[in-house]
């Protein structure tokens, strides 16, 4: 990112207009436009006059920001599959366990078993995007099928399980991740 334009950033999260910022750098509105679109570069003294007028220091304008990432590809997708025990599992959103809350796609091969989830602290959804399956969970065993929305917290073991003869699909999210 410009100089420039992480002044305009700036200025924009303070809701203050180019006068605005001039007035308070005791500069033009002029000037404050022709810095933010790079047409100009403002002196060292002028640049720390609107740095002053944003309430902002020198090492905190000039700190690498990491970009958050917001949108992923199916490049960024990290695949898992466990052949023997029939399933597959795709990271969606890769290095999520920074995150709040982990997404998952899980395939689950006819006659395939899931691995066993938790328990953990914590809670789950799962929404099925294809196929039927069973999710048991502790003693009990539920038979789930495409759309149907799983919500439970994350204190029993459990797994899905595809006793049909199609794969199906299972979009997991864990809070907090767990995997």
């Amino acid at each position: 990112m410009s100089i420039g334009q992480k002044i305009r950033r700036l200025r924009q999260v303070q809701q203050l207009t180019q006068e605005e910022l001039a007035q308070r750098s005791e500069l033009t509105k002029g000037f404050i436009s022709q810095v933010e679109r790079d047409l100009t570069s403002p002196s060292v003294a002028t640049f720390m006059d609107i740095l002053e007028a944003l309430g902002v220091s020198p090492e905190a304008f000039f700190k690498d920001e990491e970009e958050m990432q917001i949108v992923f590809s199916e490049e960024d997708a990290f695949t898992f599959d466990d052949e023997v025990a029939g399933y597959g599992v795709d990271y969606i959103v890769p290095n999520a366990q920074k995150n709040a809350m982990e997404p998952t796609l899980w395939r689950i091969a006819p006659m395939g078993s899931s691995k066993i989830l938790g328990p953990f602290e914590g809670e789950f959804f799962a929404y099925v995007l294809s196929g039927r399956l069973d999710f048991c969970r502790g003693d009990d065993v539920f038979s789930v099928e495409e759309k149907d929305t799983i919500y439970a917290p994350g204190d029993a073991p459990c797994f899905f399980r595809n006793l049909s003869s199609e794969e199906a699909t299972v979009l997991w999210v864990s809070n907090p991740p767990n995997f």
